[in-house]
């Protein structure tokens, strides 16, 4: 049981709130976008396009076969059950450290529906520097896992004290 059911609770709903925002916005894409098409939403800098990633974070492992879809599958169910159980061992003053695996948990869990529902994960954010660098398509998903991970680590280094590190493993 968790040590502190309200902070386990909240977390939980930040986490389905992120999954609900990340399911919606790629949906909505879907709909709205074909495959490759760029709208500049500030010119030079940042825009939608539809992409569909088969491989990992950035489009690692993209180039395979198929079969990194049920490995990616199986990584993002023994994360996120990783992530409840440390969510459910939080003590109540780990706020800040609930956020962030909330964040990652919605992110994964929101990837986790593509990959299995259609086999790879709608991805459509893009920031790039006129036509010269461009940045790897994201979702919402991944924005949630990269915050989450930068809050853990914040929370670990630039925030804690040693007393105050008993959130973590």
């Amino acid at each position: 049981m968790p040590r502190s059911k309200l902070l386990f609770l909240v977390s939980i709903l930040l986490s389905g709130l992120l999954v609900a925002a990340d399911q919606w916005t790629k949906g909505w894409i879907v709909h709205h976008f074909i495959p490759g098409e760029y709208r500049s939403l500030v010119p030079g800098y940042f825009g939608l396009t539809l992409t569909y990633n088969t491989g990992a974070a950035f489009g690692f492992l993209a180039g395979l076969d198929g079969q990194q879809r049920w490995f990616f599958v199986v990584v993002a169910l023994g994360m996120s059950l990783f992530l409840l159980v440390w969510l459910a061992r939080l003590e109540t003053g780990c706020k800040l450290q609930a956020v962030a695996l909330a964040l990652i948990l919605g992110g994964a869990l929101g990837n986790l529906q593509d990959r299995v529902e259609l086999g790879y994960v709608v991805d459509f954010i893009l920031f790039h520097f006129g036509s010269s660098w461009f940045f790897p398509t994201f979702n919402l998903a991944d924005a949630g896992i990269s915050v989450g991970a930068v809050l853990v680590l914040l929370e670990q280094s630039v925030f804690a004290t040693g007393k105050d590190r008993k959130g973590l493993l």
